[in-house]
């Protein structure tokens, strides 16, 4: 039996970054468990516990019953701490712990891959309890793998899946959400227009065009004369979206055009993720 069409882009990018992860982390030593992340609050041990806990989830698995420790000043939301219960479980798995739960957790997830045989539209538990439909889970899954994979290989200096099916699919939701970052978040003038310009492995330019009534909508065709544009390399764009760099931090990756107290606001406002 075959996944819906509608699926199996999102496994595939799921499979190719889980395996990517997989492979990095079969050598650690110790040592290197325990390097940080990008991710705030989160170590290369962690990113892993995520990717085990979130993919047990996917699987049906009951969350474990544990009690987050009062210290954990990362964690701040109850969306962080619904994330973190997953993370600080394993906080003290070996090595050897760590890569075999991940091997068994990848074969079962892929052992439902191959039998998943629900619609696109039927509804799963989502996180804190929310309903949410499959391929919204599918799509976040493999949104989140692609983005863990990217932390480990900052971590591990082995930088590399840049232009992954991942890669694609993290494009997309991001671009998603852009038209709220720019007319809402940032506050663009109403009937105006910002461009994005963006180059490496995945290449795109978008314009938010803000109508009369102040909502974004996003298109393809760039705009003439518009209120500001931004042009950044893809790692960059990345990493501001998903809060793992602040923009003073790559001011010299980012050039921007026009009005620039609308550029930095944008900017403010970038990350998306929770």
């Amino acid at each position: 039996m075959s996944l819906h069409p509608t699926l199996q882009p999102y496994a595939d990018a799921w499979t190719h970054s889980v395996d990517a992860i997989s492979e990095m982390v079969q050598s650690l030593v110790d040592g290197e468990w325990n390097r940080r992340t990008p991710c705030p609050g989160w170590s290369v041990r962690d990113i892993v516990s995520h990717v085990i806990g979130m993919d047990c989830e996917m699987l049906g698995d009951p969350r474990p019953i544990h009690a987050l420790p009062r210290d954990l000043f990362h964690v701040t939301t109850e969306h962080q701490r619904y994330m973190e219960m997953q993370v600080d479980v394993r906080r003290h798995h070996t090595a050897p712990e760590m890569t075999a739960e991940l091997e068994y957790t990848v074969i079962r997830r892929n052992r439902q891959l191959r039998n998943e045989s629900r619609d696109p539209g039927a509804t799963m538990r989502g996180p804190l309890g929310t309903e949410i439909t499959l391929e919204k889970a599918y799509r976040m899954r493999a949104f989140d793998v692609w983005v863990h994979e990217q932390d480990l290989r900052t971590a591990l200096g082995r930088p590399g899946n840049l232009d992954s099916p991942g890669a694609y699919v993290v494009r997309d939701v991001l671009l998603e959400a852009l038209p709220r970052v720019v007319a809402k978040n940032a506050g663009a003038p109403r009937s105006s227009a910002v461009v994005f310009d963006v180059h490496g492995p995945v290449e795109f330019l978008r314009t938010v065009r803000v109508d009369i009534q102040g909502r974004g909508t996003l298109e393809t065709a760039p705009a003439l004369g518009p209120a500001a544009a931004l042009t950044l390399d893809w790692e960059t764009y990345v990493r501001l979206a998903c809060g793992r760099v602040t923009p003073e931090s790559v001011a010299d990756r980012v050039k921007t055009e026009g009005d620039q107290d609308l550029a930095s606001a944008i900017l403010r406002h970038f990350c998306v993720t929770p």
